[in-house]
């Protein structure tokens, strides 16, 4: 499994506050990992990194986190999400995931 798979499935897991570090740990461990190959290898200034960060100041990434919740209502409003899936995520209103992805979207929302 990529680190890309294993970052991914930490966020869908994420329920508590455990999984919630677990799932914050691996995103900071992509980001070190992005760090070395891009030192190794830069990519081209505009485009995405190596691991597929967008955003490559604090800044920015808090800056794309802010955009994406605003854009999406926290991700309630994802056009991908079904009218069903919508309802079900609203009655869940799982705080950790919320900000679990919140964290996400700023490393891949520009």
């Amino acid at each position: 499994m990529s680190n890309k798979d294993e970052l991914y499935d930490a966020l869908k897991e994420v329920k508590d506050r455990k999984t919630f570090l677990e799932f914050a740990r691996l995103l900071m461990e992509d980001w070190e990992d992005e760090q070395s190959q891009e030192r190794e290898q830069p990519s081209p200034p505009y485009g995405p990194g190596a691991n597929g960060w967008e955003n490559g100041t604090i800044g920015m990434f808090l800056n794309g986190a802010i955009s994406w919740a605003e854009a999406s209502d926290f991700g309630d409003q994802l056009q991908m999400l079904t009218e069903e899936e919508r309802r079900q995520r609203q009655a869940s209103a799982n705080d950790w995931k919320r900000f679990a992805e919140f964290l996400y979207a700023g490393k891949i929302y520009e």
